[in-house]
């Protein structure tokens, strides 16, 4: 066999070997919320349901975003939510945790889906935007403040 061939197969043998030997990772159904060991380690999809945000929300371990204007935000919102209005994001970067999941919402879903996208480019992995936003929050009955 000629050494090419045979470092080729090498090669081919080491990358099978590694590729076998990492970690394993947890498979979850997307939209499916989960706690993980610690209250600030939880795993969702990108985009979430009112539902699974209410189950996270419930259990602790997150933060939620409010990206709406102060008197939309007053009109109600997610108890505890934080209000950080879109516009805002880029200058108060660092209002925003990274150590704990961060749920964004808005009116309709629309613009925490560009706070999303722009928290992903700025380097925030566990960032996630809730569909339908408080308009799908209200109509599924779950709690306000003003």
């Amino acid at each position: 066999m000629n050494t090419k061939r045979l470092g080729f197969y090498l090669l081919l043998f080491l990358w099978g070997v590694s590729a076998c030997t990492s970690a394993p990772r947890p498979v979850t159904p997307v939209g499916t919320p989960t706690v993980a060991a610690t209250a600030s380690t939880v795993t969702l999809a990108a985009d979430v349901r009112p539902e699974e945000v209410h189950a996270v929300y419930q259990q602790g371990g997150v933060t939620v975003i409010d990206v709406r204007e102060l008197d939309e935000y007053q009109s109600g919102h997610i108890p505890g939510a934080v209000l950080l209005p879109l516009g805002e994001l880029p200058k108060r970067l660092n209002e925003v945790p990274r150590d704990s999941a961060v749920i964004l919402v808005c009116r309709s879903g629309n613009r925490s889906k560009q706070a999303y996208d722009y928290l992903r480019t700025q380097g925030f992995i566990n960032v996630h935007n809730m569909l339908g936003g408080m308009q799908a929050w209200i109509a599924a009955g779950y709690e306000t403040e003003p």
